[in-house]
């Protein structure tokens, strides 16, 4: 296992915020990410939350804008954010982009050349970094959650519905739940993947949930002032889809909400308290 190095460390909330880098052997590169370690953490074993960041997003972004460590602290979850892609890997073209490239992985596992060579942000969430997580964290490895924000949303989805037994609990913040079916998702996949949609299947919260269904009830947040709604995040696709195959899904539409970390820090709390099992 590649030794992790911390760039820096704050107090917060009687815990602890930390940014590290290690040199990923999935990515063939250096990743960075972020854990809110909560004061019990000091004491016992805690369950572990992931969360997943947007477009053009880093490992910062969530735990700085999102106030999640207050509720962390309260409920007794460590929280755990990776960045959003590989980074100066030498690809050409590779920050052309803003919504594919540096800062828009995708969490996805690409198969296309010059990409497949360091953009295994599947295989890094859900394998190398709980790994990572788990050798250095005081964590209860059986208990494990995942959210996200956005293209984070529909990593969030995907990384749970592929692999339920990993994930106790889902959630999401106006996630992508059918890239198959918008400009945002059809971009990536055409980039990343083999041109052939039967392989972008896997990679589809919509087409997951049909096939796959999920143990678990799936919380879903949405600002109807979002001005991506219509076109690139269409979730009635995702809440059609979780009632044919009769998926519990509290699908919320928050009024006058839009896109930003503002909505995520004002509803954050009742995300948290999902993953923790505590009723509404």
């Amino acid at each position: 296992m590649a030794s992790l190095i911390l760039n820096s460390e704050y107090k917060c909330f009687g815990g602890k915020v930390g940014f590290y880098r290690h040199v990923s052997s999935t990515c063939n590169g250096e990743m960075r990410f972020a854990v809110y370690q909560p004061p019990q953490a000091a004491q016992t074993l805690v369950p572990v939350l992931y969360f997943l960041s947007g477009l053009t997003c880093t490992e910062e972004t969530f735990m700085i804008k999102a106030g999640a460590q207050r509720y962390a602290a309260k409920y007794g979850l460590m929280l755990v954010a990776p960045d959003t892609s590989p980074r100066n890997t030498g690809i050409p073209g590779e920050d052309d982009d803003w919504d594919f490239g540096t800062g828009a992985g995708f969490y996805l596992d690409a198969t296309r050349e010059p990409w497949a060579s360091h953009y295994q942000m599947y295989s890094y969430v859900v394998h190398e970094l709980p790994a990572l997580v788990a050798k250095h964290f005081p964590i209860n490895p059986d208990r494990q959650g995942i959210f996200g924000h956005s293209m984070g949303g529909h990593g969030a989805l995907v990384c749970a519905l592929r692999n339920p037994q990993q994930y106790q609990s889902v959630s999401a913040f106006a996630p992508i739940v059918a890239p198959m079916r918008c400009p945002w998702g059809q971009k990536a996949f055409k980039g990343y993947l083999d041109n052939d949609p039967e392989s972008w299947r896997v990679y589809d919260a919509c087409e997951l949930i049909t096939r796959l269904g999920y143990h678990s009830p799936i919380l879903i947040d949405q600002g109807t002032a979002d001005k991506f709604l219509n076109e690139q995040l269409q979730p009635e696709l995702f809440e059609q889809a979780c009632t044919a195959v009769n998926q519990p899904l509290n699908l919320r539409y928050q009024e006058g909400y839009d896109h930003s970390y503002y909505f995520i820090s004002s509803f954050i709390e009742d995300h948290i308290r999902h993953h923790a099992g505590v009723n509404p």
